[in-house]
């Protein structure tokens, strides 16, 4: 197929040579209405890029299939049978990927470190999830992605699933053996999803880690905003073999989406491809080696322990992106939130993630030597000035088998099921009726139908007082959990 070609982008510049006027939505009307002050913060173009999909690029009635050859050549450039552009994120591409799969009543295999909205979609869908919980890494207080045995175990005791999702690369670099996963499934007859949210950049360079579609997955969601180059909310379904339906796929899409598609992502998904194809290889080489650089430095620098191949050598992962520097900050005796805080402040410099024991920075084909050199500078700046910061009260880690909780009601059932509001202090042997979820990394400590515990509610507790954020609960302060009621 012709890379050279953008059919999105190429159908979007002839809207703006011909100077279409049109009388529908958006209502700013190409910019034209737009308050010139929000214009002269994000721009005029992005104002006059922003068309309608239909009856403005394209036609409803005499459609040039502009979005379908766009889609085609995405499959092309990393070797799915089908591509499918999403424009709201892969959160919501995930719910549907999930929907596509298994129905309400029907049972999913699930990895238990799954984001907040894989358990959001477990509500929402109504499917039964079947956890597969990941490998703990107590060392590192980290969870790892499961492995074949795991998933072989619990589709041996639910031969009645209907598939399985798979999180890889995990907020942390750490990744799945897809290959090793996708056999186990395939020999059960069941399709594989992966959330592959972090790994858009994985089929364009030899040097990362297996891509989803190379390892035999069935359905992969990549979000390429997070390690590509499209805006924020692109994502991708790619797609192959026959155990997931393109039509149901597309029916599930159509029944979540929105019917507003932004011209935009699709615009800076069509170009982000063409660019990697033309251009990818030697653009990640340069970042692995910038990434190899930086781990290097990151190490000579006293208290702080960066992640690396070892986690493989040690067998807790099968493979990690490099373009993931996580940084263990415990050698300073502070939390990775207080690092990041830190950072963000004295040196305006805003990292990807962080946890009470480490800090992320993802390192993409955009860094350039300037960013590199920021970013040391400001990790040496923090080590000389980390005694000057507050000692905050410690978050009580609980050990990993504590975070494995009982799985009393369904999800959807206990989400809506009548609830009351307890103490934390009498909570434990309740059963939750909503996500309690510290925010970074956003993977809940405790989703609903789960039996909440002691040593849950003291981490939890714990966490506050060090400053942990816990957007999702009804209370933030977890000074009260909401809990399904009792008859």
């Amino acid at each position: 197929m012709d890379h050279s070609r953008v059919p999105v982008l190429e159908a979007l510049q002839d809207f703006r040579r011909r100077g279409d006027i049109a009388y529908g939505p958006p209502g700013h009307k190409q910019g034209r209405g737009v308050d010139p002050r929000v214009a002269d913060i994000v721009g005029m173009d992005v104002f006059r890029s922003d068309v309608l999909s239909l009856n403005g690029l394209d036609d409803r009635r005499q459609s040039q299939g502009v979005l379908g050859r766009a889609q085609e050549l995405m499959a092309d450039a990393v070797g799915a049978d089908r591509a499918f552009f999403s424009t709201c994120g892969s959160s919501l591409s995930v719910k549907t990927a999930m929907l596509a799969v298994a129905g309400p009543g029907e049972k999913l295999l699930l990895s238990r470190n799954a984001h907040k909205s894989v358990v959001a979609a477990v509500v929402v869908n109504g499917v039964e999830p079947i956890w597969v919980h990941p490998k703990f890494d107590a060392e590192r207080h980290l969870a790892h992605p499961p492995e074949p045995d795991d998933v072989r175990r619990r589709l041996q005791e639910h031969p009645d699933a209907k598939g399985m999702l798979l999180i890889t690369p995990t907020d942390w670099g750490t990744c799945a053996d897809i290959g090793g996963v996708a056999r186990v499934c395939h020999e059960f007859d069941v399709p594989l999803i992966v959330d592959e949210a972090w790994g858009a950049h994985l089929p364009f360079h030899p040097g990362l880690p297996a891509w989803g579609m190379d390892a035999e997955a069935d359905l992969v969601v990549t979000s390429v905003h997070k390690m590509g180059g499209a805006i924020e909310q692109s994502s991708v379904f790619h797609l192959q073999y026959d155990r997931v339906s393109p039509e149901v796929l597309r029916q599930r899409e159509d029944l979540l989406g929105t019917t507003s598609a932004s011209t935009l992502v699709y615009a800076t998904l069509d170009g982000w491809r063409r660019q990697m194809v033309e251009h990818g290889h030697e653009l990640l080489d340069t970042a692995l080696h910038r990434a190899e650089r930086i781990r290097a430095a990151v190490a000579g620098l006293p208290g702080l322990v960066p992640m690396g191949q070892e986690v493989v050598d040690a067998g807790l992962a099968a493979a990690f992106d490099p373009l993931k520097i996580v940084i263990d900050v415990r050698g300073l005796g502070i939390s990775g939130m207080q690092a990041t805080e830190w950072l963000r402040v004295h040196r305006n410099v805003d990292l990807g993630g962080s946890d009470t024991c480490r800090v992320s920075a993802s390192i993409t084909h955009a860094d350039d030597d300037r960013t590199e050199q920021v970013l040391l500078d400001a990790l040496r700046a923090l080590v000389e000035k980390s005694d000057s910061l507050e000692r905050r009260p410690p978050v009580r880690l609980p050990e990993p088998s504590a975070l494995e909780l009982e799985q009393a009601m369904l999800p959807r059932e206990a989400f809506f099921a009548p609830v009351e509001h307890v103490p934390a202090e009498r909570a434990a042997g309740r059963i939750s009726a909503e996500m309690v979820s510290p925010y970074p990394p956003g993977v809940p400590v405790v989703a609903p139908g789960e039996v909440i515990t002691e040593e849950v509610i003291d981490y939890l507790r714990s966490g506050v007082e060090h400053g942990v954020l816990i957007p999702d609960a009804a209370d933030p302060s977890v000074r009260t959990l909401r809990v399904v009621a009792r008859d």
